[in-house]
Formats: structure tokens, sequence, C-alpha cells
């Protein structure tokens, strides 16, 4: 399988490249194009889109969070990267922490934006409301327009949207004690308004050695981010917001400063 995958801005000594993981349904565009000028101002990205998503074909194989991961493991090998940083979203972000738990020297830092440890993170009724989710409800929508462009076979599109309620419904799980395991630096983010409920993510944020009185003790290595006014699907909107809090965190580990490309 060809693994679509595409890159942007300069390579900086010392500073690891940002890999970008999209949500389900979607694309390197329809989930970060207006991410993808400011981020690559100040590093190295590589957008990557997963089987059978948008310009990757798909292969008679299940979708699951552990493959993508793999493939993801692919395409950083055929690029020559030991280990870079990961910006995921929804799915990309489920992507992104299983790289975080199960090959943690291929990453740097995590930027895991709407994602939940396991079911109860999600509200209740969610997954029923996804299993009844028919391919024609999404047409006309942004992730429809997307893939009707750039898949190399637009009528796989009904295909795609029962794939991906079959791996919605088999979700990977973590343990608190995954979680807290956890060895990247983690930004947890989300929608005021997200599928994930706020008290998930809070108790995520916790485990990650978040949720202290800071000035005591001194600012965790984790970070959680909640973005007013917004919802799950709005997320790719927020570039603006977001970008500025992600370059503060992702250059805590830059060697030396490094100017912005214009």
């Amino acid at each position: 399988m060809d693994i679509h995958h595409e890159e942007f801005g300069p390579e900086i000594p010392g500073v690891r490249p940002l890999v970008l993981l999209h949500g389900a349904l979607s694309g390197i565009r329809s989930s970060f194009g207006d991410y993808l000028p400011l981020l690559a101002r100040r590093r190295r990205v590589i957008a990557v889109e997963f089987q059978g998503h948008c310009h990757t074909p798909d292969i008679d194989r299940p979708f699951t969070v552990a493959d993508f991961a793999g493939d993801v493991l692919g395409v950083l090998d055929l690029l020559g990267v030991e280990a870079a940083d990961m910006f995921g979203w929804s799915m990309g972000a489920a992507v992104a922490l299983h790289l975080g738990t199960e090959h943690p020297e291929r990453v740097g830092r995590l930027v895991l934006a709407s994602v939940s440890a396991d079911d109860s993170g999600l509200y209740p009724g969610l997954l029923d409301g996804i299993a009844q989710l028919e391919p024609e409800h999404l047409h006309g929508s942004e992730f429809h327009e997307d893939y009707l462009r750039t898949a190399p076979d637009p009528s796989g599109w009904a295909g795609l949207v029962r794939r991906m309620k079959v791996l919605d419904a088999h979700l990977p799980q973590w343990s608190e004690e995954r979680i807290r395991g956890l060895a990247a630096p983690t930004m947890l983010v989300l929608a005021d308004s997200d599928i994930i409920r706020p008290e998930h993510s809070v108790a995520m944020f916790r485990w990650l050695g978040g949720g202290v009185p800071g000035d005591l003790v001194g600012l965790p290595e984790s970070r959680l981010a909640v973005l007013p006014g917004s919802t799950h699907t709005s997320m790719p909107q927020r570039a603006a917001w977001l970008v500025p809090m992600m370059d503060e965190f992702l250059d805590a580990d830059r060697t030396a400063v490094s100017p912005l490309v214009a």
C-alpha cells in the first residue's frame, strides 16, 4: 500500500519533525488545511493519510488503530525520521496515543485533540449514533467533498464509512496505568462542546501529572487546552487559537532559537 504523505516547512537542526494525523473520514486538507501554513513556519511537517482515506488507496485489511500506527512508522522509516512529535485529531489522536504507548522511542511530544482513553470518555449513546450513520448522511459535507476530490476511487465512500463504523465499534482502550506511564510530554486539547466528556479529559490530565497548583510545585510537562465555543467538527477551524499554544509547547525541546520562516 502506498501511504500518501506530504511534507511542508524547513528541516531545522535540533527540531523534531511534526507528524499530522487526521480524523476519521477526513484527510490532510479537511483536518489540517488551516494549520499547515502556521505550523510549517517553525518546523518540518509531515502529514499522513490513513488507509482508504482520500489519496491513500484501500486494501483488503480491516481498519485498526494499531495498523494505522504501523503505517505511520513505515512512512517515518521511509523518510529516515527516527523520532517525531505527533499532532492527532480524533481518530488520529488515538493513533498518536498508540504510538506514544507502544513505540515511545519514536515519539517526542504529543498533541492529542479530542482523545478518549476508553469508551467511558464518550457521551452515553454516542457510539450507538455512529452505528446508525449511513454514507449518504455525509453527502455534501467537507469530508465527503475532500474524498471525492482526492480518492483513487471516488465511488469507495460508502465502503469507507462502513469500515470506519467497524473500527468505532472496537476502539482501543487505555487504562489509567497506561496513560500514567506515557513517557512523552502530552498536550490534551478539547472543544468545550466536544464528543469527549470534559470530566474525562481532566482525569487524563491528572493521570499525566497535571491538575496541580503550579505556583507552588511548578508547571507539569503536560498541558490541557479547552477551546471555547467549539465542537468536535469545528476543531479544524481553530488553528489561529491552537497553533500558538502548540508552538510554545513543542518549542520547549529546541536546542537553539531558530527564526521564523516567512
